[in-house]
């Protein structure tokens, strides 16, 4: 119990360090500002904690099957830390090296049709400079990240690394009892996740574009604006895709375990006769 919750603290403080980086690093966002951050931050990692200090997992998914999560987090925690260094550097006009990355990586993946290149149609023309290059930045690292995972899974034999996976544990939203041959249900919510991770950096532009009037997402010179929303249009899609390629994997460790059950009944039927 004192591990789990020494463990269960160590990711709250984790999160809420994330979340109030961009706000301390960047200018101070006035009072009314930093009580909102500070807020979010808590109430997240208020939520992490109770979420790991339970004995049985109610939300996060593969909880017991590192390093799933930690890698989304890792992923998601240096592409926000890089865009505020990216910022801070445009602003302050020092071209170090990660505005030097941002402006190669822009170069390779901005070309007509894109992800990178359709969300520097949503704002407005003086922010598509800065939006190029934390767009690519963004975009780079979420696929980084998916590429890591993958070979996680091909070579260090995830999710069996730590043992027996338990479907139950470590998929809390999935119920094995409903909708069919599990398997099949399996299969079909992995293709769906990977569709999603393939189609929202390019959906997701549109969807901005069509709100901007409601909500006023255009204003992307608001740097905390612009981290937030290029880290999430980056990697909401690059968590569905890595949720679809686990998905993938223990069906099929299932189908492999249930090869191995069919062939040692045959096995038996062919004894007993």
């Amino acid at each position: 119990m004192i591990k789990r919750s020494l463990g269960a603290g160590v990711r709250a403080a984790c999160v809420v360090g994330l979340l109030a980086a961009p706000a301390l690093i960047l200018n101070p966002v006035g009072a009314d500002g930093t009580q909102v951050v500070a807020f979010l931050a808590l109430l997240a990692g208020a939520l992490v904690f109770v979420e790991y200090v339970s004995a049985y997992p109610s939300v996060i998914d593969f909880r017991g099957a590192p390093p799933f999560n930690r890698l989304r987090f890792a992923g998601a925690a240096v592409c926000v830390l890089l865009l505020t260094q990216l910022l801070v550097s445009l602003k302050t006009g020092q071209a170090g090296p990660v505005v030097t990355i941002a402006a190669v990586l822009a170069q390779v993946l901005d070309f007509p049709f894109s992800p990178v290149r359709l969300l520097t149609l949503v704002p407005y023309p003086e922010d598509v400079p800065v939006v190029r290059l934390a767009a690519a930045l963004a975009y780079a690292l979420a696929l980084a990240t998916v590429a890591g995972f993958v070979v996680v899974t091909r070579y260090f034999d995830w999710p069996l690394n730590r043992g027996n996976f338990n479907v139950l544990t470590n998929m809390p939203l999935f119920d094995p009892t409903t909708g069919g041959d599990v398997l099949a249900r399996m299969r079909r919510d992995a293709q769906f996740y990977l569709s999603l991770g393939f189609l929202l950096p390019f959906l997701l532009p549109a969807l901005m574009r069509l709100a901007a009037p409601l909500v006023e997402l255009l204003s992307l010179s608001e740097p905390q604006m612009l981290i937030w929303l290029v880290a999430a249009w980056a990697f909401i899609p690059a968590s569905m895709a890595m949720r679809g390629l686990a998905l993938l994997r223990v069906a099929a460790l299932i189908e492999r375990k249930r090869r191995k059950a069919y062939a040692q009944r045959d096995e038996d039927s062919l004894q007993i006769a």
